[in-house]
C-alpha cells in the first residue's frame, strides 16, 4: 500500500511542471514531509469542457483534495478513511472506484513515498521491528502517482453552502518491482510524463486506460533508510527524508541495504 508520502513543491512549481491551465488553489499548502490519509494534498486533473460556456477542450487544473476517496453514493464520508489506495488489478470493477476510474482520474505529485521494512528484531510485543525507507526518483524529479478523485455532495449542507461538495482522492497501487519488493510488495503506480495527458483525458476509454497503467521501469527509483521519526504523523520536516547513516541502523537492516546497493 501507499500510506505516507512527502510533498514539498510549491503550487507554482507544480503548475509549471504539469502544464496546468487553471490553478484552483485558494491557499497554498505548507510543504509536507509526512503526508498521511485524511490530509489535504495537491492533485492535477482535467475537468470536462463546459459546452454552455463555449469551452472546447478539457481544462487542466491544480486542486487541493482530501486523501481518502469518498464515493458519490456514500452515506457517511468516514468511508474515505479506508479508501486511500485502489489496487490496479481491481480498480475498474470495484464499486467504490469504477465510476471514478471511468471519468475522474488525477495525478498526485510527490517527492517520494515511505514504506516500512520488517526486520528480524522483535519488539517487546513480539512483532518485527519495522525500519522506514524513503523511495523517490533517482533523478530527484517529481513522482506523479496515478490517482482517482470523487466529488461527494454533503446532504446536510444547503445548496448555497460553498462547502457542500467534498473533493477526495485515492492512490492507485501496483506490485512493487523486484528491488523495491524486498521492502514492501506494493507501490504507487507512477506515470511517465508522456502518459499524463492520456491518463487525465476525461474521454479516455477503459481499454486505453488499462494500457497506460504499467509498472515503472526497474531502476527508476531509489530507496534508502530514514529515521523512525516518520512513523509518528505529528513529526514533519525535511529531516524525515534525510538518509540514515548505516551506523544508526539495526544490524538486521544493514545487510539488506548493502545487498541493494551492490546490485
Amino acid at each position: 500500500m501507499c500510506g505516507r508520502y512527502a510533498s514539498s513543491r510549491a503550487p507554482e512549481d507544480l503548475v509549471e511542471e504539469f502544464e496546468v491551465v487553471t490553478p484552483r488553489v485558494a491557499e497554498a499548502l505548507a510543504p509536507d514531509w509526512n503526508v498521511a490519509p485524511t490530509k489535504e494534498v495537491y492533485a492535477v486533473l482535467e475537468r470536462p469542457a463546459r459546452r454552455d460556456e463555449g469551452e472546447q477542450e478539457p481544462e487542466r487544473q491544480l486542486r487541493v483534495l482530501t486523501w481518502g476517496l469518498v464515493p458519490s453514493w456514500a452515506k457517511d464520508p468516514a468511508i474515505g478513511n479506508r479508501m486511500i489506495n485502489a489496487r490496479v488489478e481491481t480498480v475498474a470493477e470495484k464499486p467504490a472506484f469504477r465510476k471514478a476510474f471511468a471519468s475522474r482520474r488525477c495525478l498526485l505529485p510527490a517527492d517520494g513515498y515511505y514504506e516500512w521494512y520488517p526486520t528480524s528484531v522483535l519488539t517487546a510485543a513480539g512483532k518485527p521491528r519495522k525500519q522506514p525507507f524513503f523511495i523517490r526518483p533517482r533523478d530527484h524529479g517529481v513522482l506523479a502517482m496515478a490517482g482517482l478523485y470523487e466529488i461527494w455532495r454533503d446532504p446536510a449542507r444547503a445548496d448555497d453552502d460553498p462547502h457542500r461538495f467534498r473533493w477526495t482522492c485515492t492512490v492507485i497501487t501496483t506490485e512493487a518491482e523486484d528491488e523495491l519488493g524486498h521492502i514492501h510488495d506494493r507501490m504507487p503506480m507512477m506515470l511517465d510524463q508522456a502518459r499524463w495527458s492520456d491518463w487525465l483525458d476525461p474521454g479516455a476509454s477503459g481499454d486505453d486506460l488499462r494500457a497506460l497503467l504499467q509498472p515503472a521501469s526497474p531502476g527508476r527509483l531509489e530507496a534508502y533508510p530514514v529515521s523512525t521519526l516518520v512513523s509518528n504523523v505529528r513529526n514533519n520536516g525535511p529531516e524525515l527524508v534525510e538518509p540514515l547513516p548505516l551506523t544508526d541502523l539495526d544490524p538486521a537492516v544493514v545487510d539488506e541495504v548493502a545487498s541493494r546497493e551492490s546490485r
